[in-house]
């Protein structure tokens, strides 16, 4: 099985995806970086609390929802 943070990284990409806007405008939309959210879809960063909370409002999605499959 993945390890967490990939399989947040591949919920991530695919809400991103359903949403329809690409990383960049994603990223923009978090106020995040594109090449941390890139590093998130990989599952090379462990994401802090706050960015979870960003990218949550983001997708309009509770936290609970964002981790929904994961």
């Amino acid at each position: 099985m993945d390890d967490i943070r990939t399989r947040f990284g591949k919920a991530l990409r695919q809400k991103q995806t359903k949403l329809g806007v690409s990383q960049e405008a994603f990223a923009d939309m978090c106020q995040l970086d594109r090449t941390y959210i890139g590093g998130i879809e990989r599952g090379e960063r462990n994401v802090a609390l706050v960015n979870i909370e960003k990218i949550a409002k983001t997708l309009r999605l509770t936290i609970a929802e964002l981790f929904r499959g994961v």
